[in-house]
């Protein structure tokens, strides 16, 4: 059981909360979907606040609803019960809030240590600026690759595939049938869904949106791409001499 990263907020899937409440994760989706339209009746409060719709792929393959919960839907959740059980699933969703809080605020150096460790990057101000000065000439020789990985690769947030398709001259479409033929993606119900084998990668999120046809108001899950599913795909693209625009003209230029 672990936490999840939804655009930068903690949360919990309905399936690991449905298990530490021991209750049928069924039953659980009956009850947000209950306190949900409880909350949308009130103009003051976001119901996605507390309960994120969303899908998952089960292992026969189907797309499945369920919901992340933020702390705040945990504590709903929790106000909800009572006695032991209400206790105890308190006790282990603070504390599994907490123990990330406390990874967030200790990473930084661990990270930095470790790289220390493993690549020999130095941890003082003088150490990084020799090295800095060091590197400057390989710099400017790899510019244009190096920018696309400045501002594109690095930059934070879910893609959705059309931003990644015009890295490469492509439209979402083209990019869509391309990771498709290459067994990555495929459509069911309407929806691109990842093959089983890249499901649990981190490469993807679906994001909720809502939408309004014949008069009748719903939500649906829109795939994106998170910047580990970014890069993945640049990779997959790469092996079959596929590069984005500016490496393409560094290239010609060469």
């Amino acid at each position: 059981m672990e936490l999840l990263n939804f655009e930068g907020q903690d949360v919990l899937d309905s399936r690991d909360v449905a298990e530490m409440i021991s209750k049928d994760h069924k039953h659980l989706m009956r009850d947000i979907r209950l306190y949900t339209k409880d909350l949308e009746d009130s103009p003051k409060l976001d119901p996605h606040q507390f309960f994120i719709p969303s899908t998952y792929t089960s292992k026969q393959g189907k797309v499945l609803p369920n919901y992340l919960l933020t702390k705040q839907g945990c504590e709903f959740v929790a106000n909800k019960m009572t006695g032991k059980k209400g206790n105890q699933f308190t006790a282990q969703y603070v504390s599994l809030f907490n123990s990330m809080k406390k990874t967030i605020e200790t990473a930084p150096q661990e990270i930095l240590n470790k790289l220390h460790r493993e690549w020999n990057v130095p941890t003082t101000l003088s150490g990084a600026l020799q090295l800095a000065a060091n590197q400057q000439i390989q710099l400017e020789k790899q510019k244009p690759k190096v920018d696309y990985y400045d501002s594109q690769m690095r930059n934070p947030g879910l893609m959705t595939t059309t931003e990644i398709a015009k890295d490469f001259g492509w439209s979402a479409s083209k990019l869509n049938k391309w990771l498709a033929a290459h067994h990555i993606i495929y459509k069911q119900g309407g929806h691109w869904v990842l093959y089983q084998k890249y499901c649990g990668e981190g490469y993807t999120q679906y994001e909720p949106f809502a939408y309004k046809k014949n008069n009748r108001q719903g939500i649906r899950n829109n795939l994106k791409w998170t910047q580990k599913g970014r890069k993945f795909i640049y990779d997959k693209l790469a092996e079959h001499d596929i590069h984005p625009t500016v490496e393409q003209l560094d290239l010609l230029e060469m």
